[in-house]
């Protein structure tokens, strides 16, 4: 079973788990302050998941690829949507500032 790395915490998972659900679901923080209340609850049109994934996932998908190519995101960016992203190996995730989670500074890491 998978591993996932995030804010301090080690979560298993089946493998093809969705990023999104594994993280919400262990108390982790994904949404950055008004992006808790506001966002698009996993389609991936809004972008407010985007994360920094280490390890084995899936490939973006179109959703993905089409939000993080329009602003603020970036598609030189090494985010993804945790929204879109499932779970294949063990991995670990670094959240960012910023209403997208797009910022440069560090809100936490795979230790915490």
């Amino acid at each position: 079973m998978p591993k996932v790395l995030a804010e301090g915490k080690t979560i298993q998972c089946v493998s093809g788990s969705n990023l999104r659900t594994i993280l919400l679901q262990n108390g982790i923080h994904l949404y950055n302050d008004g992006a808790k209340v506001i966002n698009c609850r996993g389609i991936g049109s809004c972008g407010t998941c985007a994360v920094k994934v280490e390890g084995e996932v899936s490939a973006a998908n179109w959703r993905d690829q089409a939000r993080r190519s329009l602003p603020p995101h970036s598609p030189t960016t090494d985010l993804r949507l945790a929204c879109q992203t499932q779970v294949l190996g063990d991995v670990k995730v670094t959240k960012f500032d910023g209403f997208w989670g797009q910022g440069s500074r560090i809100v936490w890491t795979p230790k915490g």
